[in-house]
């Protein structure tokens, strides 16, 4: 860590940040030579199966994205086979601003983020990232208790088709209120503006309606299955091009969706460390259902 470091500067303090699933994060702050300071974040994979790919993937992209106008972290090391440190790692600069989960506010941060998005998916890097992998199938779909099985048997066979033809867009691949920093004035809820976007390490190469999806029912999990809806809609106003037909594009959105029933658990946490406290995992499940149930009615 010190030989990142300039010359005279030392680590002063540590503080871990939360809200992460697979990594540990921490803030470094530095001394600097002239008496001030400033701000790392380390991430840290302990012992996590995929660390070496995925830390390799998000050192490309924060390399890729340093000369884009998309506000990432910039790339200081990474050490993705732990030749250096205990375990897995990157370091990486600080953003200011912080992740917004609350009601409050919402109807500004949506627009928001469907415009940051969109110019996420307008990058076209010199070297694309490998092709996405889908997160469910229809064999793994976890349906939560008291569903309409109906309706979820649906649900699943539409995942059993072949996912619909579509054009490669550069893809987060976890875009969603979690991963983006906003600067919001206590005074002025309406004056929010993002500051970043973080964890990269899920890169890849599909349809932006994938993205898109995610998105969506991280909304829909948090604010209510209509803000799910809303997002789709604000991404197209913001000039993002989705599938041309409707049902290829509620493909998407249900195999996001069904993608969430495996981890509602994992989701739910670190909402409600982050004050959420409502959002028990039954909570969460409650919603993932009536958002299913919202998207199949939408397939008629």
């Amino acid at each position: 860590m010190s030989r990142h470091l300039e010359v005279g500067e030392r680590i002063v303090r540590t503080e871990a940040l939360h809200g992460g699933i697979t990594a540990e994060m921490r803030r470094l702050t530095i001394g600097t030579r002239d008496g001030g300071t400033r701000d790392l974040v380390l991430r840290t994979f302990v012992n996590v199966e995929h660390a070496e790919d995925w830390l390799n993937r998000e050192a490309g992209a924060l390399t890729q994205l340093a000369v884009t106008g998309v506000p990432a972290p910039g790339l200081v090391a990474v050490d993705p086979t732990a030749a250096h440190c205990e375990y897995p790692s990157l370091l990486m600069t600080h953003l200011a601003g912080r992740t917004v989960l609350g009601d409050e506010g919402l109807e500004t941060r949506v627009p928001l983020l469907a415009r940051q998005l969109v110019a996420v998916h307008a990058l076209r890097p010199s070297e694309r990232p490998r092709g996405y992998v889908a997160l469910t199938t229809a064999d793994t779909v976890v349906v939560p208790k008291g569903t309409d099985a109906a309706v979820w048997a649906a649900a699943i066979d539409v995942i059993r088709r072949p996912a619909p033809p579509h054009e490669g867009r550069f893809l987060h691949r976890d875009f969603q209120p979690g991963n983006v920093l906003f600067d919001v004035p206590p005074s002025r809820p309406a004056g929010a503006r993002i500051t970043g976007v973080v964890d990269w390490a899920a890169t890849s190469w599909g349809p932006a309606d994938l993205d898109v999806a995610h998105c969506s029912v991280n909304l829909a999990l948090l604010h209510g299955p209509a803000w799910g809806l809303r997002f789709a809609e604000a991404y197209e106003e913001a000039g993002g091009v989705l599938a041309a037909a409707a049902s290829e594009r509620l493909y998407w959105q249900v195999r996001d969706a069904l993608a969430c029933s495996e981890e509602v658990q994992l989701v739910a946490q670190p909402w409600r460390e982050a004050g959420r406290t409502e959002l028990t995992t039954r909570a969460v499940e409650e919603r993932l259902d009536a958002y299913v149930t919202t998207l199949m009615d939408a397939l008629g």
